[in-house]
């Protein structure tokens, strides 16, 4: 099974994804990628930082808006081409943030979308705002 095509696409078009952060997320996330800033894994050094308790990783809630392309819109096969984001909240273990992505823009003869990528938290803050810019799947040849 496929994702959305080019085709099947139309502006307007949205999905998300909710997952509630957990400690596990963050050390998984650390130990996956190496980024052991203690910012994210050391609660005494994190007291002291400008958020006073320790923060997800900023790349762990875009991943899920990753997994919204990847997964729900357009799905299955997209290809990524491109992700800008901007950082505005920061995100703490057990905040349940909410990955949305909407199509704002098609351009059928280069097989690509425009999408809106946001993360927002239980309270409704937007954490995370950007764009990106996917190649859908293609129709497979019959």
């Amino acid at each position: 099974m496929i994702g959305k095509t080019i085709d099947r696409l139309s502006v307007g078009d949205a999905a998300e994804f909710c997952k509630t952060v957990s400690e596990s997320d963050i050390y998984l996330y650390a130990g996956v990628t190496g980024d052991f800033n203690p910012a994210h894994i050391d609660a005494v050094y994190a007291a002291g930082t400008f958020f006073k308790k320790r923060i997800a990783h900023g790349m762990l809630s875009a991943g899920f808006i990753s997994a919204v392309i990847g997964t729900r819109l357009p799905g299955t096969g997209t290809i990524y081409l491109k992700q800008e984001l901007r950082f505005l909240a920061p995100v703490y273990v057990g905040d349940t943030i909410t990955a949305r992505v909407v199509v704002t823009a098609i351009t059928l003869d280069k097989n690509k979308a425009t999408l809106k990528t946001t993360c927002s938290n239980q309270d409704g803050t937007v954490v995370i705002d950007g764009e990106a810019i996917v190649s859908p799947p293609k129709a497979p040849k019959s």
